[in-house]
């Protein structure tokens, strides 16, 4: 299988979720289906069925992080030599040469990615143009609305 790239913080933020399905999501469920299986009939017992519910998509948001985790390609870029250019991890600040906005991303996994945190995926066409370039350059992209032009103000390893 190939390897997710997923930045430090990725990786930490999965494995914290992970821990509270195991230690916290998990016991619950099961304490609620002992509950509701001492109700007696489990054909009709709707707290029953919402329970085992839950259980399986818990149980199965565990085998996910699971596996991503186990196939991961954890790339902390603090540890990266990459003289100035945007690579994969790197916050980016870009100056939208139409409006004059100043925007942040930071360009992580797919998985990680998250717009409204300023998180762009690595494969978003913006990120893809931005790869491999530096501080002052410009960057072309076409969007569904056109082709924007940005300026890389800030190119950051943190």
């Amino acid at each position: 299988m190939n390897k997710i790239p997923l930045t430090l913080q990725g990786a930490e933020a999965l494995r914290a979720e992970l821990t509270e399905l195991k230690s916290v999501v998990r016991p619950r469920i099961i304490q609620a289906i002992a509950t509701a299986r001492e109700h007696g009939d489990l054909k009709e017992n709707a707290e029953y069925h919402a329970a085992k519910e839950q259980q399986a998509f818990a149980e199965g948001r565990i085998s996910e992080i699971e596996s991503k985790l186990s196939n991961a390609q954890i790339i902390d870029v603090r540890e990266m030599n990459a003289n100035g250019k945007v690579i994969f991890g790197t916050t980016v600040t870009l100056l939208d040469e139409e409006t004059g906005e100043e925007v942040t991303y930071q360009i992580v996994g797919d998985d990680e990615a998250d717009i409204k945190k300023g998180k762009l995926s690595v494969n978003a066409p913006i990120a893809r143009a931005l790869i491999g370039k530096e501080e002052e350059d410009f960057v072309e992209v076409q969007t569904p609305g056109g082709i924007k032009e940005f300026e890389i103000i800030s190119v950051q390893y943190i």
